[in-house]
């Protein structure tokens, strides 16, 4: 019986004080990753232009190469999209498209993944030395809910490797 009260006070403790700490965590999460690539800026822009390039670098394409791929009409630029349907579950179903392309600086896309309400992801491009500063990263609203924010505390571990391999990928690809 002590136990049981002993393990009602720490509950009574830890959910209030989640509840209150969660109301200083910020409701929008950033994931962002950058990787100087040694290639030539149309070089390294156009393997993310072109989303069916993302079959040869993104790092979600090689958990399940098999995962069912369709396209839109539109190949490049902005409108260009794609969604997927994986067996694998750190794949699952989802949609990608540009919302928009600027030549050679930057490309921001509209992500839905599984069920969740669409994440703006952006691609940045900018000329260092001898190749192309390469910043990847995500903006995701993840509510005003404690358990949300809380969640979103991890996104960044979550996914951020993900990014980080999948830049590794696209310089292996345009060496």
């Amino acid at each position: 019986m002590q136990a049981l009260f002993i393990i009602l006070g720490a509950l009574g403790v830890l959910i209030p004080g989640l509840c209150i700490v969660s109301m200083f965590l910020p409701a929008t999460v950033k994931v962002v990753r950058v990787r100087s690539i040694p290639a030539s800026l149309s070089v390294v822009f156009d393997q993310v232009n072109v989303l069916r390039n993302w079959e040869k670098w993104s790092p979600w394409h090689q958990v399940d190469p098999k995962m069912k791929l369709s396209y839109n009409d539109k190949m490049s630029g902005t409108g260009a999209g794609y969604q997927w349907i994986s067996r694998k579950r750190k794949v699952g179903k989802g949609s990608v498209t540009i919302v928009a392309s600027r030549p050679y600086e930057h490309i921001t896309i509209e992500m839905q993944f599984m069920e969740s309400k669409a994440t703006k992801g952006f691609f940045r491009f900018e000329p260092s030395g001898r190749g192309t500063h390469v910043t990847w990263g995500i903006a995701m609203e993840v509510g005003r809910y404690p358990a949300a924010k809380i969640r979103g505390l991890m996104l960044d571990k979550l996914i951020g490797k993900d990014f980080e391999k999948g830049l590794e990928n696209l310089e292996k690809l345009v060496k």
